[in-house]
């Protein structure tokens, strides 16, 4: 039995709030659960208490027999300095300018760089 920490959604529509359980990886999302470790409500401010509940030593014990916690559940136990930080992916260069426009910055910069030489 393959063992997660993942969120787990409550609360009404438009009002997020989660539950971090520990439940079985073929499990339901909001379904069944082996136990509760927490609590996370994303709608109070960052710096609020009651924003991130975590029961500390429950989620050592798990962690030690082999639980995952899932990527938003390994941040905030990274926070909370219960693990090591995942890994985080290298962004993708979909947003850098294109071919041409790199030549155009380049020549603008070689332009600026010999105007400055000039100058001096």
């Amino acid at each position: 039995m393959s063992l997660k920490i993942r969120l787990a959604r409550a609360g009404a529509k438009k009002r997020p709030f989660y539950r971090i359980v520990v439940a079985d990886s073929r499990s339901p999302r909001d379904g069944r659960f082996i136990e509760k470790v927490g609590t996370y409500n994303p709608m109070l401010p960052v710096e609020h208490v009651q924003r991130l509940q975590l029961d500390n030593d429950r989620i050592k014990h798990w962690l030690s027999v082999g639980a995952q916690p899932t990527d938003r559940v390994a941040r905030f136990l990274a926070g909370a300095e219960l693990m090591a930080a995942p890994a985080r992916a290298e962004q993708t260069k979909q947003a850098a300018p294109k071919a041409k426009a790199q030549e155009r910055i380049k020549a603008q910069e070689a332009a600026a760089a010999a105007a400055a030489a000039a100058g001096e």
